[in-house]
C-alpha cells in the first residue's frame, strides 16, 4: 500500500501537471496566510471566489482541450461575450423563454467554433492566424446584435447563481464540475483518445486510421460548448450585456493553460489547465486582499488598482516562466507546436 502510494507520488511529480499543482499550493498557502483559513474557506468566501471566476475557469477547460489538440483559440473571450449578448437580447428584443435563450446561446458558441475549426482543420489556417482573425470578426456581430451595453437577468436567476446549495455548496462550482465530469467521461471515449494522438503527431495519427481533419473539428466543437456554458455563467455574473467584454480571456486561459503544464499537443491534462487557472484567480485574489490589508493597518497608505494588477501579473509572469523552464517536456511540446504552427503558415503562404 505504502509502495503504491511512493510510485504514485513519483508518477505525478512527473506529470506535465506538477509544477502547476505546485503553483496553485504556493498560491493557496499565500491566501490563507493572507486571510486565515477560517474566513478563506468560509463558505461565503469560497461561493464568491467561484461566483466571480466561474467564467474564466470554464474558459480555460475549453482551451486545454485545444492545446492537447495540439491548437488554439484566442477568439474564445470574444466568444464568450457573443453568447452574453445573444443570451440577454433575446428575451428582451423578441422576447424568447430564458433557458430557450440559453440553449440557443451555446448554439450560437458551437457554430461560432466549428467556423474556427473548419479555418485550422479544413483550410489548414495556422490557429493563432485564424483565431485572431475570427476575433475581430465575432466582434462586429456582437455590436450589431447589441450597440451599447444594456439589458438585464431576472433576480432569481443571478441570486441562483451566486447561491449555496445546503449553506456550503456554490452553484458555480457545480457548473465546472459538471463541464468537468463530462470531460472525465469523454477522454475514455475514442474521441478523446484521438485527441491526445492528433495533438502528439497528426501524420502518425493519420497513418494509424485517425482522421486528423475530424477530429481537430469535434475539439472546436466539444470547446464551444464549454464556452457556451461558460458564457451563461458570465451573463449571471454580471447580470446585463456588455458586447466588448472579457476579450482579454483568449490569452489569459492560454497563459493559464500553460502555467498548469500544458504544451502544444497531446501533452497535459484538463487538470493542468485547472490548475493554472487556479494560480491565476489566487494570486489576483491573495494581492488585493494583501493590499486592503495595508490599507487597513497603516495610516494613509493608498495604492491604485493600477499598482495591484501590476504586481499581480509580475508574479503570474514569474510562475509561467517557473513553468516552461522546470517543465522539460512541456517545453518540449511547446517548441515543437509553435514550430507546426510556423510551417503551417509557410506552407499556406506558399500555396496562396
Amino acid at each position: 500500500m505504502i509502495e503504491n502510494i511512493k510510485n504514485a507520488i513519483i508518477r505525478f511529480k512527473r506529470s506535465p501537471a506538477f509544477t502547476g499543482f505546485a503553483l496553485f499550493g504556493f498560491a493557496l498557502i499565500l491566501n490563507i496566510i493572507i486571510r486565515g483559513p477560517a474566513v478563506f474557506f468560509s463558505a461565503q468566501s469560497m461561493g464568491t471566489l467561484f461566483s466571480k471566476n466561474a467564467p474564466i475557469i470554464l474558459v480555460t477547460m475549453a482551451q486545454a482541450v485545444l492545446l492537447i489538440t495540439g491548437t488554439l483559440d484566442i477568439s474564445i473571450g470574444i466568444q464568450l461575450a457573443l453568447v452574453n449578448v445573444v443570451v440577454i437580447m433575446l428575451p428582451q428584443e423578441l422576447g424568447v423563454s430564458i433557458p430557450v435563450a440559453w440553449l440557443i446561446g451555446i448554439l450560437v458558441s458551437l457554430a461560432i467554433s466549428a467556423v474556427g475549426g473548419f479555418l485550422v482543420a479544413v483550410l489548414r489556417i495556422p490557429s493563432l492566424l485564424a483565431t485572431f482573425a475570427l476575433t475581430f470578426v465575432v466582434m462586429g456581430i456582437n455590436v450589431l446584435i447589441m450597440n451599447v451595453p444594456q439589458g438585464s437577468v431576472p433576480k432569481a436567476y443571478y441570486s441562483t447563481y451566486d447561491s449555496l446549495l445546503f449553506g456550503f455548496l456554490p452553484v458555480a462550482a457545480l457548473m465546472i464540475l459538471g463541464v468537468a465530469l463530462i470531460w472525465a467521461v469523454v477522454k475514455r471515449t475514442k474521441f478523446g483518445k484521438h485527441i491526445y494522438a492528433v495533438g502528439a503527431d497528426p501524420k502518425k495519427a493519420f497513418a494509424a486510421g485517425i482522421n486528423p481533419t475530424g477530429t481537430i473539428m469535434k475539439a472546436f466543437l466539444f470547446k464551444g460548448f464549454i464556452t457556451g456554458i461558460a458564457g451563461i455563467a458570465l451573463t449571471l455574473m454580471i447580470a446585463s450585456g456588455n458586447p466588448l467584454q472579457v476579450e482579454s480571456y483568449g490569452l489569459k486561459s492560454l497563459a493559464a493553460c500553460i502555467i498548469g503544464g500544458l504544451g502544444f499537443g497531446g501533452w497535459g491534462s484538463m487538470a493542468s489547465g485547472v490548475y493554472g487557472v487556479g494560480f491565476l484567480v489566487l494570486i489576483q485574489n491573495a494581492v488585493y486582499y494583501f493590499f486592503n490589508f495595508l490599507q487597513g493597518t497603516i495610516v494613509g497608505f493608498q495604492i491604485t488598482s493600477y499598482w495591484q494588477n501590476f504586481i499581480s501579473d509580475l508574479i503570474i509572469m514569474l510562475g509561467l516562466l517557473m513553468t516552461t523552464v522546470t517543465a522539460r517536456g512541456q517545453r518540449e511540446a511547446l517548441k515543437q507546436g509553435i514550430s507546426r504552427q510556423i510551417k503551417r503558415g509557410d506552407k499556406h503562404a506558399k500555396e496562396s
